[in-house]
């Protein structure tokens, strides 16, 4: 079977691959590659296990199918012979062994054989090795899976690798012994190693292709081929005896005639993903004093990844059983011993290669800056939970360093980090929130300006001619007289309405700020001097920043400072304290003018700053005082907030705003 090296026998579906890192988890040669979150199968360290493909729940991971081979094969001129694993009485449940050859020579296939002969004879060899094996230890060779792993990751144990061939390669020596060279072999089977096994070039020419059960069982849908629609015939010969215990682990020690003694502990079998590695650890290292080590990557062969059963371990192992009690029940035991005797010169061995694959081990301080990526700071930080497929966060650590793992891959990483971004996202959010808010307020406050400039041109010229007539009666009429009396009420309410169109123009102004160098303490004194103190409200004025000179403009501040003393002594009948702070750094100024009144309630908090809105009796105030506070800051780049308890039962009442200003000028248009 030709193949271009390197090329995986196991791929990868990236719009099914959902980010799980099982078969990180899963892969004992970590042959896997994620990146950008998808996983990619390495084929230079891939040993085709098929681990990942049978933990794989999304279907993320298939075999490379080669199908195609085979057709081309039975299309060709050669005698084609299907070499049917020892596994199958546990894939093909629904029919017998005679259907399942019938329906394989309706494929096209000349001859059908058991792979389970081909057990039989590498049995009878490693019987012949263990009678001379003496001082010398042997790893078992019947599992590709296993022998590419030596190679690649044990590659000081590949000289104990025992010489024999598997039972796939000695039936098909053994079919071209019988039936000729001009032979084309295709193996069957649930193992998807056996595909890399057959273009090893250390094993040229003896199979030619290589399916698992599953796509033989794709072959034969796409052809219409039935149990019920073929004739049942028989395997052609070479007929196997105990060497269809194979699939089962242990099944080669009883072919052979070899007892596991737990008490010598000269042969030691174990299977599985966890398993195998760990014996082949403690076999390198001496641990493991066995002459003779059986190991299988899967737990038997009964369990590879080309089987399309769902079926459990032992059911599958009842199936075989049951059909080679079957088997030997009828088996023709002379000619069995005949062929075995044909064939017992016929060459089954074979050699093997160091392909060494293992990751060079950085040393601690390499891994520093990737340990402290994943918040591993100490030995205490490396929970091993697993989570990335690794078994330690060290070998995550290592996979990064080698480019085969992410940062992202580690739980608790990715955890802190989505915390970390929750936050940043709240506080991002409650940003946009008060940016939101401000931005509704300045719409609101420029539409109520212009409404406003309007209305106060219109007023202004009328209110002047009332004014002057008022006080022209006023002069006129006797100092006694009722027409003198409503004159003056006339003159008083012509004047507060002057007094509210002149608020009006000057909250709807729209002229530039103009900022100079101002030193804020004689600010806040003018401010303070302008309006009338009462005797039983004291103020206390602190500066906590040595710098009090900032690029403002005094006259507008001192309205605003006007405007926030009025409501501070207004808030405050019976006394109290008004505190005034400035303080800051080099580039803000932070005021804050604190009073210990009554208090804002909190469902009026939100409109202070709203045109019109007040809380003063009527004719007692306009309420744009805080409107055009907010204004002449919002002017000045700044920014102006409230905090306020109107509740005894919460505490001491009182208001707190809060002035935060650009010291210099930022250069930006003025808004």
């Amino acid at each position: 079977m030709e193949c271009p090296a390197n090329t995986p026998f196991v791929e990868t579906k990236k719009e099914l691959c959902r980010m799980c890192y099982t078969c990180v988890r899963e892969c004992p040669s970590k042959a896997i590659r994620i990146h950008e979150g998808q996983a990619e199968v390495i084929p230079e360290r891939c040993v085709a296990c098929g681990n990942c493909i049978k933990v794989c729940r999304q279907n993320a991971k298939q075999a490379v199918t080669t199908i195609s081979e085979v057709e081309r094969l039975l299309g060709g001129e050669k005698k084609t012979v299907a070499c049917v694993a020892p596994s199958f009485p546990a894939e093909f449940t629904e029919c017998g062994a005679e259907h399942l050859v019938g329906m394989l020579r309706k494929l096209g296939f000349d001859l059908v054989c058991e792979v389970s002969f081909g057990a039989d004879l590498v049995a009878d060899r490693y019987r012949r090795l263990s009678k001379n094996m003496k001082n010398r230890r042997y790893i078992a060779t019947t599992c590709p899976a296993v022998v590419g792993f030596i190679e690649r990751y044990y590659p000081e144990c590949v000289d104990y690798l025992a010489p024999i061939v598997s039972p796939m390669v000695a039936l098909s020596r053994a079919v071209r012994e019988i039936y000729g060279q001009n032979t084309a072999v295709v193996f069957i089977g649930p193992c998807i190693a056996k595909k890399v096994e057959a273009r090893s070039t250390l094993l040229p020419g003896d199979i030619d292709a290589v399916i698992t059960f599953r796509e033989l069982r794709e072959m034969l849908a796409t052809r219409d081929i039935f149990p019920s629609a073929v004739q049942s015939s028989k395997f052609d010969p070479p007929h196997p005896s105990s060497g269809s215990l194979f699939p089962i682990s242990r099944g080669l020690l009883q072919a052979a005639g070899i007892k596991e003694d737990l008490m010598a502990g000269q042969v030691v079998v174990t299977s599985g993903r966890s398993n195998f590695p760990e014996a082949l650890r403690e076999f390198s290292q001496g641990n493991l004093d066995a002459n003779l080590l059986e190991v299988l990557c899967c737990q038997g062969c009964i369990m590879g990844p080309g089987m399309a059963t769902d079926a459990p371990l032992f059911r599958r192992r009842s199936r075989v059983s049951r059909y080679v009690r079957s088997k030997m029940a009828h088996l023709d035991y002379p000619q069995f011993k005949s062929e075995i005797k044909r064939l017992k010169n016929l060459d089954l061995s074979r050699t093997f290669f160091q392909n060494d694959q293992r990751l060079s081990v950085p040393e601690r301080a390499e891994l520093a800056d990737i340990m402290t990526q994943l918040g591993k700071f100490s030995p205490e930080d490396e929970l091993n939970c697993g989570a990335c497929g690794y078994d330690t966060c060290l070998d995550h650590a290592i996979a990064i360093y080698k480019g085969l793992a992410e940062t992202e891959m580690c739980l608790p990483y990715t955890i802190d980090r989505l915390r970390k971004t929750i936050d940043e996202l709240a506080v991002s959010n409650s940003q946009l929130a008060t940016v939101q808010e401000a931005l509704m307020q300045s719409e609101k406050l420029a539409s109520m300006g212009q409404l406003a400039a309007g209305i106060a041109h219109e007023l202004n010229n009328p209110l002047g001619v009332v004014l002057m007539y008022a006080h022209l009666l006023l002069e006129g009429s006797p100092e006694d007289s009722s027409a003198r009396q409503d004159a003056e009420v006339i003159a008083a309410q012509a004047d507060r309405c002057k007094k509210i169109v002149s608020g009006l123009l000057h909250f709807a102004r729209q002229n530039r700020v103009l900022r100079q160098p101002t030193d804020l303490r004689p600010v806040i004194e003018r401010s303070i001097q302008s309006v009338p103190h009462p005797e039983h409200i004291t103020v206390d004025v602190s500066f906590s920043y040595s710098n009090t000179v900032a690029e403002v403009d005094g006259d507008q501040l001192i309205q605003v400072f006007t405007n926030l003393l009025s409501n501070a002594f207004a808030a405050m009948p019976a006394g109290g304290t008004v505190v005034i702070d400035a303080g800051g750094d080099e580039q803000r100024v932070k005021i804050s003018v604190h009073d210990t009144g009554m208090g804002i309630p909190a469902d009026i908090r939100s409109k202070i700053f709203d045109p019109f809105f007040t809380t003063k009796q009527l004719g007692v105030g306009t309420g744009l005082g805080l409107a055009v506070a907010y204004g002449i800051i919002k002017m000045h780049k700044g920014d102006i907030r409230v905090t306020s308890n109107a509740d005894p039962a919460g505490g001491p009442t009182g208001t707190t705003f809060f002035i935060d200003l650009p010291r210099k000028e930022t250069g930006e248009e003025e808004a």
